[in-house]
This record gives structure tokens, sequence and C-alpha cells, in this order.
């Protein structure tokens, strides 16, 4: 199916013009796209939170809360460029312990107060787990774990 979607018109200062629609707005077919949308959301998150739920760990629902949401768009981002067994990225810093390890940090660290990046949207939570996780950037072992989420998980 092909969509296209509106144009809207600026209006200017001497005359005001009306969002015009070329083509007209199919309201019918957009309310299917939107019912379809949900549906497959609603479908990928089962899927995640499935997957989530086979992660032999305590706790394990807390990656899921409303105030420190793991999507899997997260959990992705944060293996292809932060585990050492994934060679992408070589200039950041990699976690050497397990995925289950990593998940259970990233468990515990969302009890910890966040601080707001400034001129960002971004809140960030750093972590001294007194033992080795990996290496930083400059290669160099490191105990010290950060996370950085959105404004929608709050501090």
């Amino acid at each position: 199916m092909l969509l296209q979607f509106a144009t809207i018109m600026e209006p200017t200062e001497q005359q005001a013009s009306p969002i015009q629609n070329n083509p007209p707005f199919n309201e019918e077919a957009w309310i299917k796209l939107i019912f379809l949308l949900s549906d497959t959301q609603d479908w990928l998150n089962e899927l995640v939170n499935g997957a989530v739920m086979q992660v032999p760990m305590k706790n394990r629902k807390r990656l899921l809360r409303k105030t420190y949401y793991l999507n899997v768009s997260a959990l992705a981002h944060i293996l292809q460029r932060h585990y050492f067994k994934i060679p992408r990225h070589p200039d950041a810093s990699k976690f050497t312990i397990s995925v289950l390890e990593i998940l259970s940090y990233l468990r515990d660290i969302s009890t910890e107060p966040g601080t707001p990046v400034a001129g960002s949207l971004i809140f960030r939570r750093t972590v001294d787990v007194h033992k080795t996780v990996g290496f930083d950037r400059d290669q160099l072992p490191t105990t010290h774990i950060t996370v950085l989420t959105d404004s929608g998980v709050g501090s």
C-alpha cells in the first residue's frame, strides 16, 4: 500500500491558506493503517516481553518498567556497539562480561537517580560496580557503567 501524506501550506501574513490535501485524505484507509500499525506494535511488544522473560535472571521485569524501559532497539544498540563479541565500533567502550551480567547491571542501575545532560533530553546514570566489566574508549579496564536514557524515563 502506497501512502501519500497531506501537504500543509504555510499561511502568509497577508492571507491565510487552508490546509490542502492532495490527494484527498482517505480517512477509512488511514484508520485501517493505524489499526494495522497498532496491532503490529502490540505483537512486537509481546515478542520483546517473551524474549526478556526467557532471560534466566531475577527481577527481569524491571527491565520493562514504564519508568525505565529497555526496548529491543536500545538493547540491540548496546550489544552492537558495546559488546566485545560483536566487532563493530572499535573506538567504543566494550563490555567483556556476559550478556546476562550486562542485563543484570542495566536492571540494577535503573534504580539509580539520573543526572540531566546539559542541552539535551538525556539522563546519565554512572555506577562503579567494583568489578572489571570491560574496557573504556582508551582501551583501559573499567569498573564503571554509564547508562543514558531519554527524558521519557525521567530522573
